[in-house]
């Protein structure tokens, strides 16, 4: 005989009611706070299970849900739990390290070219001449005439 039969016939017994008896209509019956309190405390800590319980007390499913809802941290009504699934934090932390990666390589790359442009500087003053413009200057636009050899020479 498993523990909850044995429990079920002694509550029958304590009650006076038999367990296949369940076309009686059972009395309306008040649970102290404690006893609530009680058993959502068994119920968060997985001692017994909400079948197990509406059976052994022979309560409606609605009368336990009701109880969580009011005693229980767990499972209080508006409370909106977010369910993440390992493989998006896993993609959104490496999304985070990838985004650091780049953050750090473009401060690389601003350093260099802070550094050339200083270089460029320093190497105008010492020659008197200004690279940037010389530089500039001797670039094509792309806009200017191309000649032609028309004599087949």
């Amino acid at each position: 005989m498993s523990v909850l039969s044995l429990l079920k016939y002694n509550f029958s017994k304590m009650t006076g009611q038999d367990n296949n008896a369940k076309s009686k209509k059972l009395q309306n019956r008040y649970f102290s706070e404690e006893f609530k309190k009680q058993k959502v405390k068994e119920l968060e800590q997985k001692l017994i299970s909400i079948k197990d319980l509406v059976d052994l007390h022979q309560i409606s499913r609605t009368t336990v849900y009701q109880w969580l809802h009011k005693y229980s941290t767990h499972y209080q009504r508006d409370t909106k739990i977010v369910v993440q699934m390992e493989s998006e934090s896993l993609k959104t932390k490496q999304l985070l390290e990838r985004q650091a990666e780049l953050e750090r390589i473009i401060g690389q790359k601003q350093i260099e070219i802070d550094f050339l442009n200083k270089l460029m500087e320093i190497a105008s003053q010492e020659l008197n001449i200004d690279l940037k413009k010389s530089f500039l200057d001797k670039l094509s636009t792309g806009s200017g005439q191309i000649k032609t050899n028309t004599s087949g020479k």
